[in-house]
């Protein structure tokens, strides 16, 4: 039942007082900008197509807030609108057993995105947005914005995308209360949010925050806007409702005392029991449920793999340019399949994809920041997502927001090509040779780096069909198809991807060599001349370095020579997880040497890297004969 404008100023105080009482009992908190958005966020709550009794529905209008410190707002308007339970909010914000943390987070019934990392929350709603119009769903996205967070450039970013998609079902409420932490947002730095907005093309609405009647009439022009996305911008007091509160920085982040709280309520006229909550506080267990993400199943048809034959030669990144154009060929009559590039499609091999599915075709710009929040947010939409861009963009520049994609339990693809020094002459801007290190400080994210085409191949239509965040990550050059001691094809039709399962091509006592992605033919290319002198040695892959099980080769590593070598910094690789396995299983290598990069790479060709680090197929055999006949 939809709330009349006096009911909707009644809520306005109760939650107010709601805001006051968890950040009190937290001790901790943001209350003054919460009391400055919570009439806009009951106004939205109270037109938009979403409901208390079926939240996740995936027909939804979605609701991101970017400040995502104002959480008491936002969760008290969800409490006074019957999303949430008002007592368990205010007696467990912030407590380590609730799931009412700090700052908005995904999972609980009305909260799209988490956020907190000022500035993502726009193209986070871009990402929804596009992908409403994808699925050709009618629903509508409302992003709630601060004057704060408008300096940052991931905003202008989005604003571009939005306008160049022609999101009308996007609407934007900036909070402009015009004061931050530090004191007026006007003196930290001048913005003219409203001039920005016009100059990027959207349709522009300014009114006072507080009045619903404004509030209101304003949400009914943007909602039936037939071109081009909606700002909303509305002037507002931060502390609005408590005298001592208003128009000053230092409620910004700063709880009230028992005192203070006490004089607040009064001024509200709302009854002081924060007591009862203090105490329920007391007893709250430390255990708290789980979170609940409502991300849109997909059955993804992975259609049969192609097999690329002994003696070609090529490239990984060919190979996934292959697979997820033909991914989205047997899907995109099903649900959309996208490709999100950031102006480097003939590089990153989406030409053919394009061609299959050009509506899939996501054309961000060189705005890599923006791209990769679109991506995420658009990966728990219905939308199969792939993230595609060159490794050091779309994870080194990118790494905030691939964090919070993780954070989010985002459904992303993001598939890096150029990675490490194989991407030579472009020199060392662009050699990607950190990303296991990255990967690895994330907690809901695999890392495949397959071996050839033919793992490649298999490896995308593994991601594809795969829930979760998943990174593969490819070089530039053409490679030579891998082949077993047969000198038949190592990954034929038989073979399936399987994730933490390791390779081994070749078998020997005399040592053992890890290896992966690039510089795996160069390993068996060494194990093959070793064998002509009647050296046999071991070649393991490792083609997910964050999660193996090592005791599959466990006889090739206990009293043997071991030797990583990898196309990657040496000290945030594959030979950190696998000392790690080695120490965890109890396994001693009677010597153990981890061979990888130790500085920046000059521009140069892939050979000459080579030889400059010693990592080409003679200076291997070298090595490891040096090191047998030592032993």
């Amino acid at each position: 039942m939809k709330k009349s404008l006096k009911e909707l100023k009644e809520l306005s105080v109760l939650a107010r007082g709601d805001i006051l009482k968890m950040t009190t009992v937290a001790s901790s908190g943001h209350p003054a900008g919460s009391m400055s958005s919570i009439d806009m966020y009951l106004s939205v709550l109270n037109r938009a197509n979403i409901f208390p009794e079926d939240p996740f529905n995936p027909d939804r209008d979605r609701l991101v807030v970017s400040h995502g410190h104002t959480s008491p707002g936002f969760y008290a308007a969800l409490g006074r609108m019957g999303f949430l339970n008002t007592e368990e909010l205010i007696t467990g914000f912030r407590h380590a057993g609730s799931i009412f943390e700090g700052h908005v987070t995904r999972g609980i019934p009305g909260v799209e995105w988490s956020t907190g990392n000022l500035g993502q929350g726009l193209s986070a709603g871009v990402g929804m947005a596009l992908a409403a119009k994808m699925r050709n769903k009618d629903y509508k996205v409302y992003v709630f914005s601060s004057d704060g967070e408008s300096p940052k450039g991931q905003l202008a970013e989005a604003r571009r995308t939005a306008r160049k998609e022609d999101l009308n079902n996007l609407i934007v409420l900036v909070d402009y209360n015009d004061i931050q932490i530090s004191g007026r947002a006007r003196d930290i730095l001048s913005v003219n949010i409203v001039g920005e907005y016009k100059a990027a093309g959207w349709n522009v609405i300014e009114i006072e925050g507080h009045d619903f009647n404004q509030i209101n009439k304003a949400l009914e022009v943007a909602e039936n806007q037939k071109i081009g996305p909606t700002v909303i911008v509305a002037k507002t007091i931060i502390g609005k409702g408590v005298s001592f509160m208003e128009n000053t920085p230092t409620y910004h982040g700063k709880a009230l005392s028992l005192e203070q709280l006490d004089k607040a309520l009064k001024e509200l006229g709302l009854e002081n029991d924060v007591e009862k909550y203090i105490e329920k506080r007391k007893k709250l267990s430390l255990k708290r449920e789980k979170f609940s993400y409502a991300n849109i199943d997909l059955d993804v048809d992975t259609g049969k793999p192609k097999i690329y034959n002994k003696g070609e030669k090529v490239a990984n990144r060919n190979a996934f340019g292959n697979a997820i154009a033909d991914i989205a060929g047997l899907n995109k009559d099903k649900f959309p399949v996208a490709a999100v590039d950031c102006d480097l499609k003939p590089s990153v091999k989406l030409e053919k994809f394009e061609k299959v599915n050009p509506e899939g075709y996501v054309q961000i710009g060189i705005q890599e920041h923006n791209a990769a929040t679109i991506a995420g947010a658009m990966s728990v939409s219905g939308v199969l997502t792939f993230f595609v861009d060159f490794g050091v963009f779309g994870l080194d520049e990118t790494f905030n927001q691939q964090r919070l994609n993780d954070v989010n339990h985002a459904n992303l693809k993001t598939v890096v090509t150029h990675c490490g020094t194989d991407v030579g002459e472009d020199g060392k801007t662009h050699h990607e040779v950190n990303y296991i290190g990255l990967i690895r400080s994330l907690y809901n994210t695999k890392l495949i780096v397959p071996c050839d085409a033919n793992q490649t191949d298999k490896a995308v239509r593994y991601a594809a069909k795969t829930p979760g965040n998943i990174v593969i990550a490819l070089g530039r050059s053409n490679l030579p198809i891998l082949l077993n001691e047969d000198d038949d094809v190592f990954y034929d039709e038989n073979y399936e991807f399987t994730y933490g399962k390791l390779d081994i091509f070749r078998k020997g006592q005399e040592l053992t060599i890890f290896t992966y992605g690039s510089f795996t033919h160069l390993a068996v290319k060494a194990a093959d001349k070793l064998k002509e002198e009647g050296i046999n040695i071991t070649v393991v892959g490792v083609p997910t370095p964050l999660e193996f099980d090592i005791n599959q080769v466990k006889e090739y590593v206990d009293g043997k020579i071991v030797l990583t070598l990898e196309d990657h910094n040496v000290e945030n690789g594959l030979s950190n997880e696998l000392s790690k396995g080695f120490i965890k299983n109890g396994l001693q290598p009677s010597y153990f040497e981890p061979m990888g990069l130790k500085d920046y790479a000059p521009s140069g060709t892939i050979d000459d890297l080579l030889k400059i680090n010693g990592f080409d197929v003679e200076s291997l055999v070298n090595k490891m004969k040096g090191l047998i006949e030592k032993k």
